[in-house]
């Protein structure tokens, strides 16, 4: 699919420093997919919506937080039934590499700075979800400070995704790849088959260290990944 540039100056007010859309997507494809010059989150807060991106072709519904990279290429199609009512977040490279470098044990290597194939994507469950939708409403209705994107992020990272994100002080580097791996199709598609084989560890060795790190069971995360 061919790709457009979109540049986030395009989008900030003088003195802003993100740009917050709570917004209906339309019910078809655009002419053509984009990528941007900024990073970029979103959270499907009701309906459901085809989701193209970097030649994988995904559904996308309630609960869905979604983090965008730069060289991310995608694009989105409402479901015609149901549309597709989304909060959306861009901020700039520098601020996420602030981010990157003041918590390097939070970010490093997760969320918008995953290095696997596809976005990084988490499934909230009910109590994420609520806590999610009420930092996103915060930041539509605050001022845009670089101190509100900042803390913004640090609460999504530190309260919303705790429960349902690795360990990333103790989970040993093995595992946190596996991890990031297994959010991609062709990895996630395969079941725990396809989480082993990712981790390059034996069955038993990951049980193990699922229960230790993840406080579940490969199958039940696999699981989580999917939903």
């Amino acid at each position: 699919m061919q790709s457009e540039m979109f540049r986030i100056d395009s989008y900030l007010l003088p003195g802003d420093a993100c740009h917050v859309a709570h917004k209906d997507l339309a019910r078809r494809w655009p002419a053509q997919a984009h990528h941007q010059d900024y990073f970029e989150l979103l959270l499907v807060e009701r309906g459901e919506t085809d989701h193209w991106v970097n030649g994988v072709r995904q559904s996308l519904g309630p609960g869905q937080l979604v983090f965008f990279r730069p060289a991310d290429r995608h694009a989105f199609r409402a479901d015609p039934n149901s549309g597709c009512r989304i909060f959306n977040v861009m901020f700039r490279p520098e601020t996420a590499q602030h981010l990157i470098q003041r918590y390097p044990e939070e970010f490093a290597g997760r969320f918008f700075d995953s290095a696997a194939p596809v976005p990084d994507a988490h499934q909230l469950q009910d109590d994420q979800f609520k806590q999610a939708l009420g930092l996103a409403t915060r930041l539509v209705n605050s001022a845009l400070s670089l101190a509100q994107i900042e803390e913004f992020l640090l609460a999504l990272g530190n309260q919303v995704l705790a429960p349902i994100a690795e360990d990333p002080v103790a989970m040993p580097n093995w595992l946190a790849d596996a991890c990031t791996a297994l959010r991609h199709p062709s990895v996630f598609s395969a079941g725990t088959a396809g989480f082993v084989a990712v981790a390059g560890r034996s069955h038993e060795h990951l049980c193990r260290s699922c229960r230790s790190f993840l406080g579940t069971t490969p199958t039940a995360y696999v699981n989580r990944v999917r939903t």
